[in-house]
């Protein structure tokens, strides 16, 4: 009787057969993963980018820009007029150390867009005193050593000229004990007040005194 016909295949021809089988799959993908890669978005026009013109004053000196219209107040202040004492440090408003003040209030300048100050007044640090004759805040902050690294130290110094106006005019803090009184001087209301300006050197105590003695007090 003959024998059924029996197909001789050796581990090795199996090997062979599964090799071939994975490279005829594997090709198409290798081919598309040679294939260039797709050109990068073209970046827009400069006719693309929307602009304003925008005139106020900084540290008494009439200012026109035609700046890009997501340009922050801090970016004009130190790229385009310069003015390079306004420091950008966090650039998310947490730090400080941009606050100037505008049309008498201090701001974060880097959460702030310059088309938002049409006609505004803003003083930054060089706009309140010089070398020669520093701004009594300044020369309190030399005088008690308020500062260390110095880059918070302007932020620290137009926040604090604007901590006393705010005194003077009656506003509260949360800290105030009764929000319809005068709020007082006392180093709870200040700390409180300047404890958006961040000092990573850790001279509050000395910044503290500095702003007492320019309001009247005894350090």
């Amino acid at each position: 009787m003959d024998r059924p016909c029996e197909t001789a295949l050796s581990r090795r021809d199996v090997l062979i057969a599964g090799a071939a089988s994975v490279a005829a799959v594997a090709a198409p993908m290798s081919a598309d993963a040679a294939s260039p890669p797709s050109p990068p978005a073209a970046a827009p026009s400069a006719e693309a980018i929307s602009t304003l013109k925008v005139s106020f004053t900084v540290n008494g000196q009439a200012r026109t820009l035609d700046v890009d219209t997501r340009t922050t107040l801090l970016d004009a202040l130190r790229e385009h007029l310069h003015l390079t004492g306004t420091k950008k440090g966090c650039d998310h408003g947490q730090c400080g150390a941009c606050t100037a003040i505008v049309d008498g209030r201090r701001i974060n300048t880097c959460l702030s867009l310059l088309a938002m100050h049409e006609g505004a007044q803003v003083t930054t640090i060089e706009g309140l005193g010089t070398p020669d004759r520093l701004h009594p805040m300044q020369a309190a902050f030399v005088k008690h050593d308020g500062y260390q690294c110095g880059y918070c130290t302007p932020g620290q110094i137009c926040s604090a000229v604007a901590v006393l106006e705010e005194l003077r005019a009656g506003i509260p803090s949360h800290v105030s004990a009764d929000l319809t009184a005068r709020p007082l001087l006392s180093e709870l209301e200040l700390r409180e007040r300047m404890s958006g300006n961040i000092c990573r050197c850790g001279a509050y105590s000395n910044i503290v005194e500095a702003i007492t003695e320019v309001a009247g007090r005894p350090a």
